[in-house]
């Protein structure tokens, strides 16, 4: 069978931030490939990776949220 593409048939991505995923080094990891699966330059992605880590967990977060939030759902 053959259907079209609804939101309803796409599968969400789930991060649990309370879980093993939610290390910082793991996300910063999933932020590295995604980054690069979607195109983002080399530059862009230490650019980005470097605005994680200049502050605390929650500034991480933030910053992951604005460049994957559309993609990820983040859970506390």
């Amino acid at each position: 069978m053959i259907r079209e593409k609804s939101e309803a048939n796409r599968q969400e991505i789930v991060i649990d931030l309370t879980g093993p995923e939610g290390n910082t080094f793991v996300l910063m990891g999933y932020a590295r490939s995604w980054g690069t699966q979607l195109g983002y330059s080399p530059s862009d992605i230490e650019l980005m990776i470097s605005d994680m880590m200049s502050s605390d967990y929650e500034h991480l977060l933030e910053v992951f949220d604005s460049h994957f939030g559309e993609l990820v759902i983040l859970e506390r």
